[in-house]
């Protein structure tokens, strides 16, 4: 009897997510782990950066954007304010998209973020 109980509990321990994820990760799900990630940050700067000549990586992480495990690299090229935002599918090592931001939205962005954060606690 006491085995039957004590299978039981185990079951119901896992089925509730007791092992599923390291207490660091529960906190912010929302945030994906460079593990999930087949390609690395390192091969997808590299990546990134050959669509930028002369840039300079200034901020990057690893996001879900559209269903999409990708890293987001925001560059800095010499000579202007502008920075280039460089998406690389972190599965593939596709290039997902190429933008050009003023420094006015880079800031905004930022702004926005922040506030997002900060209504979630």
């Amino acid at each position: 009897m006491k085995l039957k109980t004590l299978v039981s509990a185990l079951a119901a321990f896992i089925l509730i997510g007791g092992l599923s994820a390291p207490c660091s990760r529960a906190a912010d799900s929302s945030k994906p782990a460079a593990s999930e990630a087949k390609i690395t940050k390192k091969e997808a700067s590299k990546i990134a950066l050959a669509k930028v000549p002369g840039g300079k990586i200034k901020e990057s992480e690893l996001e879900k954007e559209n269903g999409k495990l990708i890293w987001s690299f925001d560059i800095k090229t010499k000579g202007t304010k502008d920075i280039t935002e460089v998406q690389v599918d972190a599965i593939t090592g596709a290039v997902v998209s190429v933008e050009k931001e003023t420094a006015a939205a880079e800031k905004k962005e930022k702004a926005d973020e922040k506030a997002e954060k900060s209504e979630k606690k």
